[in-house]
């Protein structure tokens, strides 16, 4: 057992050329500066984090609030600030720390505006913090050549690399529902929308076409990484990146995700591949060191990172301990690379009881509550019932009595006949919040 534990040991801490975790670095920083940019020009710092009156916090994080509008906007302004600096690389493990902690904290503000990508953001740059990216072809390597190395231990190479593969592998396991597989949901749907698309718009039509972009987006999903990993087949398959990922961007309004894994996924190159590259395109990179030493790392820094990789491996599986369909009832659905599986649809009014009279109210969330935040809540029961909880508490100081919540659902889920979500019999008012499987759900039919 030891031996063997030494063997992998030695394999993780062989050492590989940095130079690909140079260009994570400067790609993965030139992509949250434009990021940030973009989020600022498009008005989104206002529309989410200031305009609204009321906030859907995460399980946990409900002492996360938003800050002063001009605090807001500086976050945002040393976010791409940071940016910049983990590009360049200087100060690498303070930039990257902190980018870490802020974009994290503006993520955490409202789970309204949850995404995929934003999610992995997170994710990777804590993962970041543990690796040596800056110790070449960066400011910190100028300032303070002692630093400075050619090669870096194999695992710090390999962790990224697992990283995507776990983002991929998880959404392929995930499409294997018979939605998607047998029925071709959600994308029957959402083809449709795109028939005026040049050239191709036409084939969106077609069931067929629904059918084989369900199996080929499944197998891309499972099988990319594999690919990607063998040298005969990675051009080929970084080409397949390419394009499905272009693809995705146009045909589905999904954010910069596809453009954050195309440069992500450049990590599987190998130091050989991008010399081979610089040579062809004739830029010349300095010579490495052809005698690296054996390189170690922390026992401290590798526990962490196993234990983020446990973590990772195990958070998007925890679904598996509700019960019911999770599409539906939303329960272990979030950080479990859950992508473009549902279309989902739905309404909700609240009706608001004195117990102590006959007085009654019907509230609408569009009274509260921004466009975006009332579609998204009108089909998640954890929001849904965090919603009810805010009418509980603004009635209950209003009127000076405990009234009672309830809610009136109708919620539809991949072409399904729409039926209420929650049970419009239950006191949302005096259920409680919880990671435990919910009773106040309506099983879906």
């Amino acid at each position: 057992m030891f031996a063997w534990f030494n063997r992998i040991s030695i394999q993780l801490n062989q050492p590989v050329d940095i130079l690909p975790l140079v260009i994570f670095r400067v790609v993965f920083g030139l992509l949250m500066f434009f990021s940030m940019i973009r989020f600022m020009l498009k008005g989104w710092v206002s529309e989410f984090y200031i305009e609204p009156i009321y906030h859907f916090t995460y399980f946990g994080f409900d002492w996360i609030r938003p800050l002063p509008p001009t605090s807001m906007y500086a976050i945002f302004s040393v976010l791409t600030i940071l940016s910049v600096m983990i590009a360049i690389g200087i100060f690498y493990r303070l930039s990257i720390l902190s980018f870490f902690l802020l974009f994290t904290y503006v993520e955490l503000i409202d789970k309204t505006y949850y995404l995929n990508h934003y999610y992995f953001v997170s994710v990777v740059s804590l993962l970041m913090i543990t690796l040596p990216l800056h110790r070449k072809y960066s400011m910190d390597s100028y300032l303070f050549p002692r630093i400075r190395t050619d090669y870096v231990a194999s695992w710090t190479l390999l962790s990224l690399r697992l990283m995507l593969t776990i983002v991929y592998v998880y959404a392929g396991i995930a499409k294997l529902t018979p939605d998607w597989m047998l029925n071709a949901l959600p994308l029957r749907i959402w083809l449709p929308a795109n028939a005026e698309v040049p050239i191709i718009g036409w084939l969106f039509d077609h069931l067929w076409v629904a059918y084989l972009m369900s199996w080929g987006g499944a197998f891309y999903d499972l099988t990319i990484p594999f690919f990607l990993l063998w040298r005969r087949t990675r051009p080929l398959a970084y080409l397949a990146v390419i394009i499905f990922h272009i693809m995705t961007a146009l045909l589905f309004n999904i954010g910069v995700f596809p453009y954050v894994m195309i440069a992500s996924t450049l990590i599987f190159f190998d130091g050989q591949d991008w010399r081979w590259l610089a040579n062809k395109c004739r830029i010349n990179l300095p010579p490495i060191n052809s005698s690296p030493k054996r390189l170690s790392a922390h026992p401290l820094m590798l526990t962490f990172v196993a234990l983020f990789f446990a973590w990772q491996l195990l958070m998007p599986l925890r679904h598996w301990l509700y019960p019911g369909n999770h599409l539906w009832t939303n329960e272990g659905y979030r950080f479990a690379w859950h992508v473009m599986l549902v279309e989902k649809n739905g309404t909700v009014s609240y009706r608001i009881e004195d117990p102590n009279s006959d007085d009654f109210w019907i509230v609408y969330p569009d009274a509260y509550l921004t466009p975006q935040q009332e579609h998204q809540m009108s089909f998640q029961a954890d929001m849904i019932l965090q919603f009810a909880h805010f009418l509980a508490d603004k009635y209950q100081s209003e009127c000076g009595c405990n009234p009672e919540v309830y809610a009136d659902t109708y919620v539809s889920l991949n072409l399904r006949m729409g039926q209420a979500l929650i049970d419009p019999t239950i006191n949302l008012a005096n259920t409680s919040i919880s990671s435990i499987p919910s009773t106040w759900i309506v099983p879906l039919e």
